[in-house]
């Protein structure tokens, strides 16, 4: 018997790979349907044998991308579609815009194992891209202005995707299927070295010249996703203290980066 269902999502559904993640579990299962970003979470609706329906939903909890948390769950019955929609397969639809916003964004995730194999691969076409990201990982509260999360509503609106980020981008089976911060050294943004005044700093490398003016004792001022680090050479008491005369903090202390728990056991006890 076949029947039709919509199946209301909410929580952290979007910009985790949750669309892609019903794409394959819908065509997995033979279904036919849609899903579709909302103002309050992912729309779905499918239609198939009722055995493979009920197996869908039930594995729509079980089998969530990591990053996802599913807060509801809303099942409804539809009437069965007899328009000739159901030929098209299974689709991801434009999202639906609403006045009432109830949905929730992934925090920024730090970079996955497979994207970091990627950033040190000097084969990869994003070899040290420093954006590198997919949809296990990457930017997304801090690049969001308006929900449904798509590109045009963040800040990566202003980098049209290449060919091959376009063509990742629509392959249900690549990991960045959907991933609406996906860029690459040809379309991303790109990371530039100014000096004090502003001014642009024509340097090839510019992260290995900025690691350089550290180690020389120079302040560096790190734009990141949600604003600026300061940063100094935190073994260089002159910098530290040169950095503690502008910021007016006599005491009170920094934050301190090591790159693992190994070295930070070389000047504290980690509790």
């Amino acid at each position: 018997m076949q029947i039709r269902q919509a199946i209301e999502v909410s929580g952290i559904v979007q910009g985790v790979g949750f669309r892609p993640y019903v794409y394959r579990l819908a065509k997995e299962r033979g279904l036919t349907g849609s899903a579709c970003n909302t103002a309050q979470g992912v729309l779905i609706e499918v239609q198939g044998p009722a055995e493979q329906v009920e197996d869908f939903v039930s594995r729509l909890t079980q089998e969530a991308p990591p990053l996802a948390r599913i807060t509801g769950l809303v099942v409804r019955d539809l009437p069965l579609d007899g328009s000739g929609e159901g030929d098209l397969g299974f689709r991801i639809l434009a999202s639906r815009e609403g006045r009432e916003r109830r949905t929730l964004i992934s925090p920024d995730v730090a970079v996955c194992a497979d994207c970091l194999h990627e950033l040190f691969d000097p084969a990869d076409r994003r070899y040290r891209y420093p954006f590198i990201n997919c949809t296990n990982c990457g930017p997304r509260y801090t690049i969001v202005r308006d929900i449904p999360y798509d590109r045009p509503r963040t800040s990566m609106a202003v980098f049209p995707m290449c060919g091959q980020c376009r063509r990742e981008y629509e392959d249900p089976g690549n990991r960045r299927f959907h991933a609406q911060p996906n860029a690459c050294w040809d379309c991303g943004p790109r990371v530039q070295l100014m000096d004090g005044e502003g001014k642009l700093v024509e340097e090839r490398e510019p992260i290995r010249e900025a690691a350089a003016r550290l180690l020389a004792g120079d302040v560096v001022a790190v734009k990141g996703l949600g604003g600026f680090h300061l940063a100094v050479d935190a073994t260089s008491a002159a910098a530290v203290e040169r950095l503690r005369r502008r910021k007016r903090r006599v005491e009170k202390p920094f934050a301190v980066m090591v790159p693992d728990v190994e070295t930070a056991e070389r000047f504290c006890r980690p509790w």
